[in-house]
């Protein structure tokens, strides 16, 4: 069986972030979100992976590479024009050939392996298999009705539904989807929606197996659920004994705190869970549970707590506690001069430069 990840799109609802940086790049516990869903592919043996981007100078290409540092192989498909989910997967034809495969959406990150559902396709008699997620708000997804062990039917955002199973972003197709892809028409939005290809299939009486996700899943498509991630995914960090060594100086370090290499805490406190990246220097300052520094950040008189601080960010001398944040590359934080403490709330993006 193949695999696609889907990492075409652009992002809006995470700008400013996505302006420089790819959705699926943007890191969660240290560690992009793409890199999530390769994980699950791996667990399931899976090793033949095609992105779809929308072009060969995304930094999805520059970062990911061949995906040889990943133990996969990775072939880039381009959609330049952002028109469906089945547009994509339609272009992925020649890639998948003849075989089984699985979609996966590139911003979506979820706690369940499915690495049954993944192994055990190719030998059912499945046509096609959704990954399905009870939400409150029905009405803002695709929604799945099921009965007993198949789903009968698939709308897009429907009207007082009655159906709470929300289409997670995990599918799992046949080469008959394909055909079912040609006989849609685009939605009223101009776009190729899967739902309406795999309706084609449910209507043909072909049998499509719903999959209810176990666990917590996140649409990572803003940068509330972003963070909310990263406290998720830090949440089931396992136990880990407070580290020590000679780069800890005058400092409280809890249990459940990873720390890179030539990372130097100095006169701090860090209360996990937490995870901070290589050759970071934490001085004066206090890290709180559910943090992910990137590498080769300073942090200085400055409390941080429950954010993301990307790659080579600086927090110096801030008099208030950053909170529920997320910080991308190169970004700056600084004060010039003590204030009465507050507390503060940023959405950077990239390179951004703030004086307070």
């Amino acid at each position: 069986m193949k695999a696609i990840i889907l990492a075409a799109g652009q992002g809006t609802r995470l700008r400013p972030v996505t302006l420089t940086m790819p959705k699926p790049l943007v890191p969660v516990a240290n560690k992009s979100l793409i890199e999530y869903a390769i994980d699950v592919l791996k667990n399931a043996g899976l090793s033949e992976v095609g992105v779809v981007v929308n072009d060969m100078s995304s930094p999805i290409v520059t970062k990911m590479g061949d995906g040889a540092d990943l133990n996969v192989n990775i072939e880039y498909i381009v959609q330049e024009e952002q028109l469906g989910l089945a547009h994509a997967i339609n272009l992925c034809k020649d890639f998948v050939g003849d075989e089984t495969f699985c979609v996966f959406l590139g911003d979506n990150i979820f706690q369940d392996m499915v690495e049954d559902l993944l192994r055990g396709f190719e030998a059912s008699d499945n046509e096609a298999a959704i990954a399905l997620v009870p939400v409150p708000d029905p009405e803002r997804f695709g929604i799945a009705f099921v009965e007993g062990d198949r789903i009968v039917e698939l709308k897009e955002k429907p009207q007082n539904p009655t159906s709470n199973l929300a289409i997670s972003g995990v599918y799992l197709f046949r080469p008959s989807i394909f055909e079912a892809i040609k006989q849609i028409k685009p939605s009223a939005r101009g776009e190729l929606e899967i739902t309406d290809a795999m309706q084609v299939l449910v209507k043909s009486d072909k049998k499509v197996l719903p999959y209810t996700l176990k666990g917590w899943w996140i649409d990572a498509g803003k940068p509330n659920a972003i963070i909310n991630a990263n406290q998720l995914v830090l949440g089931d960090m396992p136990y880990t004994p407070a580290p020590d060594g000679k780069h800890i100086t005058d400092s409280e370090v809890s249990h459940r705190v990873i720390l890179g290499e030539n990372t130097k805490i100095i006169n701090s406190v860090i209360r996990g869970p937490v995870i901070i990246g290589d050759n970071v220097t934490i001085e004066n300052s206090y890290i709180g549970p559910y943090t992910a520094i990137g590498d080769n950040v300073i942090v200085e008189n400055s409390e941080v707590e429950a954010s993301i601080v990307m790659k080579n960010c600086e927090l110096r001398q801030l008099p208030g506690r950053i909170d529920s944040s997320l910080l991308a590359d190169n970004t700056i934080v600084a004060s010039s001069a003590a204030r009465t403490p507050a507390v503060y709330r940023f959405i950077l993006a990239e390179n951004s430069y703030v004086q307070l």
